[in-house]
């Protein structure tokens, strides 16, 4: 479990590192895992397995993916087809973490991982979750457990400490959807921005309003993170899953409740993803990162 202190760090920051979030087999189990879909992609060019609900491939490829250099970067929801991925995801240290957080009743929302190999060139533009997964209160936790070493190099997370007490940023042009921040408020942001750093087994969790955002793997060691997205019970969806999955709702603390908690804001609801991952959708909205 985490103190309070830690609890007190979380809600002055809006993130929170832990070591200790999954046990030492329950990692090398998950790493045994997503080694065998790194080389079940060697076989693909583009984006392939077995389809989510909503009928996208389960796993993203980058386009400089090739054999020789797989460029995995996601796997979306793989609770629902690893029953190790599951465990950790419903009852593990890092559920117990969560709880200490936003419970005693919390859910579950979605779950996927995030891959950066070396050799490829992923980042990620800065946003905040809550504009991808607005509910009905801000009482939700992205759960970031590092399957591998996080470094400076291997495209850590960056994040601007503070910023889940601020605004909300649009992540729209205009009408277009970009999935990131304007680059005059990413700028700004990256001012502020500090890296989040630890050993594997260890998780980040982090506010749904927080900032942030990372820069490619420029090592030759991977960056994998499995990354749960969890809610209090009592903050229920205004827009669709952007990654819909049979798990949605699955209370792992606590119980459901029919009442749902309102917080007073304005959301700009967002536009769904149609390919197989966001890092699509940033890339195909363009303009250089800053």
């Amino acid at each position: 479990m985490i103190s309070q202190h830690q609890v007190d760090e979380f809600w002055r920051d809006g993130v929170l590192v832990a070591e200790d979030a999954a046990d030492s087999g329950q990692l090398a189990a998950l790493r045994e895992v997503l080694d065998g879909w790194i080389d079940e992609s060697r076989a693909h060019d583009a984006p392939f397995g077995p389809p989510t609900v909503d009928g996208r491939a389960r796993f993203d490829l980058a386009p400089e993916h090739t054999a020789e250099v797989p460029a995995l970067r996601r796997v979306n929801n793989p609770s629902e087809v690893d029953d190790t991925y599951m465990e950790v995801m419903r009852d593990s240290a890092m559920t117990d973490m969560v709880a200490a957080l936003i419970g005693p009743d919390v859910k579950h929302h979605h779950c996927k991982i995030n891959l950066k190999l070396p050799g490829t060139h992923t980042e990620v533009r800065y946003h905040q979750d809550f504009a991808y997964t607005p509910h009905t209160n801000d009482d939700v936790v992205t759960a970031l457990l590092m399957l591998d070493d996080m470094t400076p190099d291997n495209g850590c997370l960056m994040v601007v400490p503070g910023s889940h007490r601020g605004p909300m940023y649009s992540l729209f042009d205009g009408d277009r959807f970009t999935g990131f921040v304007a680059p005059g408020e990413e700028r700004t942001l990256r001012e502020c921005e500090e890296p989040i750093l630890g050993r594997a087994g260890s998780v980040c969790l982090m506010h749904t309003r927080l900032a942030h955002g990372s820069e490619p793997n420029r090592s030759a060691s991977p960056r994998g993170l499995y990354i749960c997205v969890y809610s209090a019970a009592d903050a229920f969806p205004i827009a669709r899953n952007p990654m819909p999955n049979r798990n949605e709702g699955m209370v792992v603390r606590g119980r459901a409740t029919r009442r749902a908690r309102l917080s007073e804001a304005v959301i700009e609801l967002p536009e769904q993803p149609v390919r197989a991952s966001f890092f699509t959708v940033q890339e195909e909205a363009g303009g250089e990162a800053v």
